[in-house]
């Protein structure tokens, strides 16, 4: 469901990756995008962004397409994997409407506390 190939995965962003220069500058080359959709969620500000469950809204953002594992090692660390994030997977819609299963990161309670 998450993998794009059997060594590439798909992740929604919302917050920081957003941005090409960070994306590209953290991982040391350029990620294929398309804007994605998160139904269900959104967007809270603590000490770094991130979302929770809220019915009835949305995020907007980006699906990163054909992340490889060494790319998740890059991405765990950078957003402080498991400390302050959780990877989990779910589900988002394009603008096509077509529904993808992906990896998203969550916030643990040590982010929400801060």
């Amino acid at each position: 469901m998450i993998a794009s190939s059997p060594d590439k995965f798909k992740l929604f962003v919302y917050g920081t990756l957003l941005e090409p220069g960070c994306r590209d500058g953290l991982l040391g080359h350029p990620v294929t995008t398309r804007p994605a959709c998160l139904d269900g969620y959104r967007v809270e500000r603590g000490r770094y962004l991130y979302i929770v469950a809220a019915p009835g809204v949305a995020i907007d953002g980006l699906l990163m397409l054909d992340v490889s594992i060494d790319d998740f090692a890059i991405l765990d660390r950078y957003e402080q994997l498991p400390h302050l994030y959780t990877r989990e997977s779910i589900e988002v819609v394009t603008p096509s409407g077509e529904r993808l299963g992906c990896w998203v990161y969550m916030p643990t309670s040590a982010l929400i506390a801060d």
